[in-house]
């Protein structure tokens, strides 16, 4: 069984190299408010691109990093069934399948090696609240499950986060993954003003570190 867009926030967490970091305290964050604001209507993939972080903004230490030609072909969920039962929602397993979106990701050498990336989605503010509340929702619901790729077993665990109150709708969780001896956290956290969805995913600290810049440069004028 192959489960793509359901798995893709994961997807993107397992591509990262994350610092290990105890989660603070948990509590849900799938904030429902009005669906408007910011942008009203969807936005180019060109568009999305321009609003990028780019290195100069996040300053010394970061360099970019070439995006994976690695695909997922081979992706099951094990221990999850809400997860499941969103298994056949589209056709990609490293982006959500959004109509427009660009997404950029940099490696940060200050003291450790990690990494945060970045991406933006565009489409009606009902699709991008209804498809990523569920995706969240369902990886929330499952605290403990198992991903396979391929013939590796990874054990994820996941724990909402708080999400600063920016945009519309807030969504934010720790994922802590486990495979081959090793144990790592990665920090998602997703936010949606108008038309316009961003996610932020990395190193807890480098996540918080550069979300409001992200989303402030998220809303600047194409």
């Amino acid at each position: 069984m192959r489960h793509h867009t359901t798995t893709a926030l994961v997807l993107t967490a397992l591509a990262l190299t994350a610092c290990s970091a105890d989660p603070a305290g948990t509590a849900p964050t799938a904030s429902s408010l009005p669906r408007g604001g910011g942008d009203l209507r969807p936005l180019s993939s060109a568009a999305l691109s321009k609003r990028l972080l780019t290195e100069e903004d996040l300053g010394e230490g970061y360099i970019h990093k070439a995006e994976g030609t690695q695909h997922n072909d081979d992706v099951t969920v094990i221990g999850c069934p809400a997860l499941d039962k969103l298994g056949g929602d589209a056709a990609t397993g490293q982006s959500l399948a959004f109509p427009n979106k660009a997404k950029v990701a940099f490696t940060y050498s200050g003291g450790n090696d990690s990494e945060v990336s970045e991406e933006l989605y565009s489409d009606t503010a009902d699709k991008l609240s209804d498809g990523v509340g569920r995706i969240f929702d369902a990886m929330a619901s499952c605290p403990k499950y198992q991903i396979v790729s391929g013939s590796t077993a990874i054990d994820m665990t996941t724990q909402t986060s708080t999400a600063p109150q920016l945009g519309e709708e807030q969504w934010s969780q720790l994922l802590t993954y486990s495979a081959g001896g090793q144990r790592n956290i990665v920090k998602q956290t997703a936010i949606r003003s108008g038309s316009v969805l961003l996610i932020v995913s990395g190193s807890p600290g480098l996540v918080d570190t550069h979300l409001n810049e992200a989303f402030a440069k998220a809303q600047a004028a194409s």
